[in-house]
Formats: structure tokens, sequence, C-alpha cells
């Protein structure tokens, strides 16, 4: 069974949705986990007791992650609080939705300084503070990174360079046993899914192009986080997991 015993993990944009849900089962599977958030104090804090209540081990630490300063200082006080540092699972990001023709300098940087900038220098951090043991790095990407879905130029642009820094970091890293790879979610029912208060009919069209016949959830993608992030899969680098239920965009 795999497990994550006396492994130390900082999961970012861990509050809510994906993030919150490889939290949750990263502690079930015995490891400690930093649950980083930008805004949503009260969420992580209520994750980390809802952890600790079942004989988990967590932490809440804010940083923004279009900031540099605050991504060097989440390393520090995990380092501080567990005293060492496993896994890195790089969640946290932004996104808008729109056509091509309303995109904005603005909106551009906004995404790519979390989602990209924020990711590599994560990465940078998170190789000075693993151990002689190495670590596993997990980048959540998105099936957009490859598809055509409509009014996602910037989003799925940022994606994509997702996917490309983790086939170079894949190579780049592992002289120090360190493994990058991602994941790449499809449709998962999240708070940010429901805030885009999206049709019902929209929800069924979306529903109908995934094989499965149903959405993922965020226990879905953590199940697979927690494989990349295990010793069962130590020969896995530079690989991109797709979960989606089958579905292509």
């Amino acid at each position: 069974m795999t497990t994550l015993t006396n492994k130390v993990a900082i999961v970012t944009g861990a509050s809510k949705g994906i993030g919150a849900g490889i939290a949750k089962q990263f502690a079930k599977a015995g490891a400690s986990v930093v649950i980083n958030y930008s805004t949503s104090k009260d969420a992580a804090h209520a994750l980390v007791d809802e952890i600790t209540s079942s004989g988990g081990k967590a932490a809440a630490i804010q940083a923004d992650f279009s900031k540099t300063a605050d991504i060097k200082r989440l390393f520090e006080e995990t380092k501080r609080i567990f005293g060492t540092l496993d896994i890195l699972v790089n969640n946290a990001g932004v996104y808008a939705f729109g056509p091509v023709q309303d995109a904005t300098e603005q909106e551009f940087h906004r995404e790519f300084n979390t989602n990209v900038l924020g990711l590599i220098t994560a990465t940078q951090e998170a190789a000075k503070h693993f151990g002689p043991n190495g670590g596993s790095i997990i980048n959540i990407s998105s099936i957009a990174s490859i598809g055509y879905m409509p009014n996602s130029a910037v989003y799925a642009a940022s994606k994509s360079a997702v996917d490309a820094v983790t086939r170079v970091t894949s190579v780049e890293l592992a002289p120090k046993k360190i493994r990058v790879n991602s994941i790449a979610p499809g449709t998962t029912i999240t708070e940010g899914i429901a805030a885009l208060d999206l049709p019902k009919e929209a929800v069924d069209a979306l529903i109908a192009t995934i094989p499965l016949g149903r959405p993922g959830q965020p226990e879905d993608i953590a199940r697979v986080a927690q494989f990349l992030a295990s010793d069962d899969s130590a020969w896995v680098t530079g690989e991109r997991l797709t979960a989606s239920g089958g579905q292509r965009l």
C-alpha cells in the first residue's frame, strides 16, 4: 500500500479544491502537510483542524505565489516547523476565461506570474531544501494545455508552459534524485468550477465529453498525486499523467 509515512509535503493553493483534496490524502497516507494559502486563511486553518483532529500533522502558511519573497518564506517556515522537506505539489494557480480578443497584458502577467513563474521559483526552493535522498515535485497542469477549449488561450498557454517546465526540470534535477512529474486533470468539481456559475446546459455538455460519464472529484486527482509522491513511483519522472475520465478537450 502506498505510504507517505515520515514524509513532509508542501501543497500550494491547498485551502480548497484539488489542493485541499491532495493535502487530506497525503495526511491520511502519513505525511506531515503544509497547507499553503494566499487569501483563504479561514479555509486553510479549518483544513488543518480537520487533519489534526483525525491524528494527522498539518500547518497552514500564507504565501502569495506571484511574489518571490513569499515563496522563499514558505520554504523557510516549513523547514522551521517540520525540519525537512520531501514533496512539493505546485497546485497554486489562477485563471480567467474569455475570448482571445479580450485578453489583456495585465491578465497575461497575472496568470503567468502565479502559474509559471511562481511554480519555477517554488521548484528552485524545493531543490535547495530537499535532503540528500532527493524528493518529488508534482506540478498540476490541465487537459487544456494540449486541448482546443475556446476562451482559454492565456490559461492554456500557462499550463502548456507548466508541461514544458516539468519535462526540462525532470532532466536537470535528476542528478539530485529529484523527480518531477505533472498531473493534467480534466473537468473536476471544485469551488472554482462552482464560482463560474455555468448554465446547466453547459455543465451537461462538459460531462457528455467524459467517457467515464462523470466529472472528477478532488480525491480522484489526490490519489494520482499520492502515487507520484511515494516511493512506488521511484522510476517515474518527466511524465504528464492525465486524470480526466478519458476527457479530451
